[in-house]
């Protein structure tokens, strides 16, 4: 069975053809090679036209087309994963209302800020396991407010999976994972949050018909199929938000099981089996995938601001222009465990969630004019990056996670022989690392809701592992943690 990933990001739309018999990729692409556009109108805006997602989409096919003719009329599913908390409205005929608010656009956090005091943070927390914060639930409420006219004409409104879907269908649906990642979801009893439909005063028409995630969600279009080349009538079949599929498609299902990113920011998605929440709200929980009522499965998100870019930082200001990534990871490597005292706390680029959404900047703590050289900050930076993704594996602990292995792909961060390793030995956890990425997620998860695979676990059956590093026993690294540790509990 071939089925097609299409993974709808905020720099880039990615596209997998995949051979779900054998589990591999046939070939991927990704539109447009820089990045796509992300306007800010106002500072801490941040919004992308729908319609740009599309064309580049079909631009990614056009380039998987030309050199699989053959297979691309052979597909038989697809799947779409998509960029998170995003909100798309549009009208009675379908045609988008303005901009779609991304992700990391911080407009409406006073807006969730006001629904969860007026609410009450009790009742949130206990109901919909997170704040309402700047999820889609909130820009909705502030295009209610400060868009009224807008808001008005307002037919439905979709995260940006829904959106890619609807194009390709012209049906509107979503799913309850994607409803609770926008806290529009109700745990206690498994439905929309009346709670807060009736505090922003939505009307429960805008809500898109709910299916399950794994199911026939709507068949392309005979227009959709010229402009694709695929067959009219295929049917999608997978929809999930980023995290949560870039956890499926490193086989994260049960609980125990972590997947961790680490581009320009990091995230780390673990499966508990328990309902639970962070009193704190620095971390989150959504319905992963593969949740059932006789299965339930919550993914709990931690989210580092400062990953990629404090290592880019160090590399254009440390650096000669030349020096490659992987350079920089040779020179880390040839410094002993613990950076010889040097310490840094990597939270240089905005308020962080983990940190109660606080700003501390970031710092450089121990710093020895006579013994410390750039190899010193190049190894400290990925040590303390490293820190912090154990710090948001201890917050997340008391949510029911009971760690047992982490999952990755080969890529970015994970790259780098002393992240990788500071990790595991804080930790305890082996760490695997795959070839795998968010488009061949979504193509496997099209097989699945199509029926190909009776369960999540039958469509890894081919998954091997590239890479397994294990826990040093020798390491020293918790005592330099202990003391990272300190200097943030004082720096908060």
């Amino acid at each position: 069975m071939i089925t097609l990933g299409i993974d709808i990001g905020s720099s880039s739309i990615k596209v997998s053809l995949f051979n779900a018999l054998l589990g591999k990729s046939i070939d991927n692409a990704v539109y447009p090679s820089d990045e796509m556009e992300i306007a800010s109108k106002q500072p801490e805006w941040a919004e992308q036209n729908p319609d740009v997602w599309m064309q580049n989409f079909l631009e990614a096919l056009r380039m998987i087309r030309e050199r699989h003719p053959q297979e691309i009329k052979e597909v038989e599913a697809i799947g779409i994963t998509y960029q998170m908390h995003g909100l798309v409205v549009v009208d009675k005929e379908g045609i988008p209302l303005r901009d779609s608010i991304i992700w990391c656009d911080s407009r409406a956090v006073k807006t969730g800020k006001s629904a969860f005091d007026s609410i009450g943070s009790e009742y949130c927390l206990d109901h919909l396991l997170n704040s309402p914060g700047n999820f889609t639930a909130s820009k909705l409420g502030w295009v209610k407010s400060n868009e009224p006219e807008c808001y008005d004409k307002i037919h439905k409104f979709m995260l940006p999976g829904d959106y890619i879907a609807y194009r390709l269908s012209d049906k509107i649906v979503t799913t309850p994972s994607g409803l609770s990642e926008g806290i529009f979801w109700d745990y206690k009893i498994n439905q929309v949050s009346q709670d807060i439909m009736d505090h922003f005063g939505f009307n429960k028409d805008l809500i898109p018909e709910i299916t399950d995630t794994f199911s026939i969600q709507g068949r392309l279009t005979s227009e959709m199929a010229k402009l694709t080349g695929l067959l009219e009538g295929t049917p999608i079949t997978y929809r999930a938000g980023d995290q949560p599929n870039n956890a499926f498609s490193l086989k994260v299902l049960n609980p125990g099981e972590i997947a961790a990113t680490a581009g320009t920011s990091g995230v780390i998605y673990g499966i508990s089996g328990t309902r639970n929440y962070d009193p704190l709200s620095r971390v989150n929980t959504f319905l992963h995938v593969n949740e059932t009522a006789e299965n339930p499965r919550y993914g709990i998100l931690f989210c580092l601001n400062s990953v990629g870019i404090l290592n880019s930082w160090a590399r254009h200001n440390l650096m000669s222009k030349e020096t490659s990534y992987p350079e920089m990871n040779e020179i880390a490597a040839s410094i002993p465990e613990g950076s010889d005292g040097l310490l840094i706390l990597p939270f240089g680029n905005g308020a962080e969630r983990m940190l109660e959404n606080k700003n501390i900047g970031a710092s450089i703590h121990g710093l020895n004019l006579i013994t410390h050289n750039k190899g010193h900050i190049l190894r400290a930076v990925q040590e303390s990056i490293a820190f912090a993704f154990n710090y948001g594996i201890e917050l997340m602990q008391p949510l029911g996670l009971d760690l047992k292995v982490i999952r990755a792909g080969k890529a970015n961060m994970f790259l780098s022989q002393v992240f990788v390793q500071t990790l595991a030995n804080l930790s305890g956890a082996n760490i695997e690392l795959y070839e795998t990425n968010g488009a061949d997620g979504a193509a496997r998860g099209a097989a699945i809701g199509a029926g190909y695979f009776a369960t999540p676990e039958e469509a890894f059956n081919n998954f091997k592992v590239y890479q397994t590093i294990k826990p040093d026993p020798n390491s020293r690294i918790s005592c330099f943690y202990e003391k990272w540790k300190d200097l943030l509990n004082k720096s908060l």
